[in-house]
């Protein structure tokens, strides 16, 4: 019988409950690393308030004309669009994080372990989005400070709900990343390659009625934009539904399609 074969069968014969049992306990091992390491948390403390004071108060004044107002309208529109940006630019830690251990030989010590391999990716997505709501918490922090002001706090929460599913599906590719890939750089410039185009050809940080035909039509289906104009309908007020539909088929799309097969990778990979 095959490593493969072997490895699936002790996943089948693990009860659901144990899984979760399991999947607790290493969000806990992971979260006990974080206390160790602070410094892994200063992305998720510091990009918040960098992004939002860079974009208003160098680009808030001239987009805000753009958008028939001035920094007050500019802050409006681009904090629902950062908290998107948030949900895509910090699911990246997770493949590298990933990579990392298997360089050190933590994934070793976990596959020799009677243990669903499949805990030890959801553990990993379970802290990541917490690392996530946390940066999102100091987003809204200095939003507010600047002059954001919250419309519909009922909207808020499903804004930060729907960015966390989406997070959460986004996270699946990069943890096949970080199983295929050979290390956390290679990782990283993968992701900055996906990150940056979908970042920037989207409306987080601009409307895109002024781009260029064929970048308006890359934008009408990027992910990022649907979840931006998502948060800004729930957030501000406005037409919420179909950006809401096309941002849960994409997050659906996305895990059902990617979960396999990081799943798999982290089985097989040798």
């Amino acid at each position: 019988m095959s490593a493969t074969t072997v490895t699936a069968a002790t996943d089948v014969r693990i009860p659901l409950r144990g899984h979760l049992r399991h999947t607790g306990a290493l969000i806990r091992r992971n979260l006990l690393w974080i206390r160790q390491d602070p410094e892994s948390m200063f992305d998720a403390l510091f990009m918040p308030i960098v992004f939002t004071l860079l974009f208003v108060y160098v680009f808030g004044g001239s987009i805000g004309q753009a958008l028939g107002g001035g920094q007050e309208r500019y802050v409006q529109y681009v904090i629902p669009g950062m908290i998107a940006m948030m949900s895509m630019t910090l699911s990246q830690g997770v493949g590298t994080g990933f990579s990392q251990d298997f360089n050190s030989g933590v994934m070793d010590r976990f596959r020799t372990l009677p243990i669903g391999r499949g805990s030890v990716l959801f553990a990993k997505i379970a802290v990541e989005l917490a690392r996530m709501l946390f940066a999102t918490a100091v987003l809204m922090v200095v939003a507010v400070l600047v002059g954001f002001h919250i419309h519909h706090w009922a909207g808020l929460f499903a804004t930060v709900g729907l960015s966390a599913l989406f997070a959460s599906s986004i996270m699946w590719v990069f943890l096949t990343l970080g199983v295929m890939l050979k290390n956390a750089q290679s990782v990283q410039g993968v992701g900055f390659l996906v990150l940056f185009p979908l970042q920037f050809g989207s409306s987080i940080f601009a409307p895109p009625t002024s781009m260029p035909g064929w970048l308006r039509h890359f934008t009408d289906y990027n992910p990022l934009s649907t979840l931006a104009d998502a948060a800004r309908g729930l957030m501000n007020g406005g037409p919420v539904a179909h950006d809401l539909w096309m941002t849960v088929g994409w997050s659906v799309a996305l895990t059902a399609v990617m979960a396999p097969i990081a799943i798999h990778k982290f089985r097989t990979k040798s």
